[in-house]
């Protein structure tokens, strides 16, 4: 009797684009132990990157914050505009929280210390390469206090004491913290869009504030992520 094998899984294709070289072969090596995992290409500054990526076509981009000649987030940018940006995990050492924020804000699919394992790391490659998100609440809390000082009032005037969450509303501004989307919130809870979109407006009403970013950031001082 004669048996096929089953299919290999084709690898992930990762771009990586870190400006230090120890840490850029670091990575590359750790990610070589990965079967599930195929470095296609690397990228030592930001120009480089812009250039390399849409040739090297992966499927998702390890991306260093600060990088010479251009940061990534002009990298996330210029790809954006170029309609080339694969998804992105922003990779960093630095408690730069407002970049990170911003990366996010600009498309990148995840954020993570460049401390993690290669479990964490491969895990998260996963993730976003499956169109996920791997941008985790405690993270997001992490980057939004890093924000603290950048607006001490809300951006319009609110009822004191404000009207408290609802339940489902404190379900909804969770999922916001992982930057998930409307529509994956949507699906996460099983409702209509419409009725996701209805709970931000509620939830950035009720905070005095014109963004989800500020939420999240006004729910952490609240205490409704604690």
């Amino acid at each position: 009797m004669n048996f096929e094998a089953a299919p290999k899984p084709v690898p992930i294709r990762v771009f990586l684009v870190e400006d230090q070289a120890l840490v850029r072969e670091g990575i590359r090596s750790l990610l070589a132990l990965e079967p599930a995992v195929r470095v296609v290409g690397a990228a030592a500054d930001g120009e480089e990157a812009v250039s390399a990526i849409p040739r090297a076509r992966p499927d998702v981009v390890l991306l260093d914050m600060r990088l010479p000649k251009l940061s990534g987030l002009e990298v996330l940018r210029r790809l954006s505009d170029l309609g080339e940006m694969p998804p992105a995990i922003i990779l960093t050492t630095f408690g730069d929280d407002a970049a990170v924020l911003e990366g996010i804000r600009l498309g990148a699919r995840g954020y993570l210390l460049k401390d993690v394992s290669l479990e964490e790391l491969v895990d998260a490659i996963r993730v976003v390469a499956a169109g996920g998100t791997a941008v985790r609440p405690v993270v997001s809390e992490r980057v939004v206090r890093g924000l603290n000082g950048v607006q001490s009032e809300p951006a319009f005037p609110r009822m004191e004491p404000p009207d408290p969450l609802t339940d489902r509303e404190v379900e909804v501004l969770r999922l916001m913290t992982g930057g998930y989307s409307n529509r994956e919130i949507a699906g996460a809870l099983r409702v209509a869009e419409g009725t996701v979109k209805n709970h931000v407006s509620s939830i950035l009403s009720k905070m005095g504030v014109r963004d989800r970013t500020r939420a999240v950031l006004e729910a952490v001082r609240s205490g409704y992520l604690g």
